[in-house]
């Protein structure tokens, strides 16, 4: 098991040591690195990007690394961040190509889908998912170990990428193309419904793995059990022939309304 505290000559950090690593500080470094795009390896969160869908066991190993040399479970480079943010403008801009809105519409969209779907919901999510994994899955209370928020929204951006791919690219090219899953047929709404199972299925694992990556907490396998109701969801859909994709195509085109 690596080290998840920093080592220091008298067992406790220095007053100096322990202000550079309070939660405002690491924001503040964070957020200060947004402005410098010299800084940040955009090739790391490149590398990050793929073994997401391939090995995403191998991304949280990574966090392991950055806790035992940097003392912080949380990214301090947001270069995966600005990737993912142009992923969102690029999947958006597609998404407004294939329903037909034009350029006001689509930078409204746009606007919704990062500051309201990632944002938004992200800080949601994470805010919940922090709360919880303290003080529901921590082994034993401690003040030395905690889960810190920064990670918390991190595991919520892991997980939210490969649903992104998912639903806001790769279907672009089933909605009104290939099997039209723009439709009331079976075969459309059976292909964009699997779609759909799959990319919150990647949320929910990748979500699990982040969690229970951290030597702290116990139980993790309970966030493996929305599994069972999203499968739940996913036959009732196909026997009442729900089409989640078209849902998602007349929501987008109400929001620009």
């Amino acid at each position: 098991m690596l080290p998840t505290t920093t080592p220091y000559s008298n067992g406790t950090p220095s007053s100096r040591d322990a202000a550079r690593h309070t939660a405002g500080a690491k924001r503040y470094k964070y957020l200060r690195r947004l402005l410098y795009f010299g800084q940040m390896d955009f090739e790391f969160a490149l590398w990050q990007m793929v073994y997401l869908f391939t090995s995403p066991q191998r991304v949280y190993r990574n966090f392991h690394y950055r806790k035992q040399t940097k003392d912080q479970w949380a990214r301090d480079d947001p270069a995966f961040l600005v990737l993912l943010g142009i992923w969102l403008c690029v999947s958006t801009i597609g998404f407004g190509l294939v329903l037909d809105m034009g350029v006001v519409e689509t930078l409204k969209l746009l606007l919704w889908v990062v500051f309201v779907d990632c944002i938004g919901v992200g800080l949601l999510i994470s805010t919940l998912m922090w709360l919880i994994s303290n003080k529901y899955l921590m082994k034993s209370p401690s003040k030395n170990f905690d889960v810190e928020w920064g990670y918390a929204f991190d595991v919520h951006l892991n997980a939210f990428y490969p649903l992104l791919v998912i639903l806001h690219f790769l279907q672009l090219f089933f909605i009104n193309h290939l099997v039209v899953i723009n439709s009331d047929w079976f075969l459309g709404y059976f292909v964009g419904n699997t779609l759909w199972l799959i990319s919150i299925g990647y949320y929910l694992y990748i979500t699990f793995l982040g969690y229970n990556a951290l030597p702290f907490l116990s139980n993790t396998v309970v966030l493996l059990y929305p599994f069972a109701a999203l499968v739940l969801v996913y036959v009732l859909s196909l026997s009442l022939g729900w089409n989640f994709t078209r849902a998602l195509c007349l929501f987008y085109k109400y929001r620009v309304q």
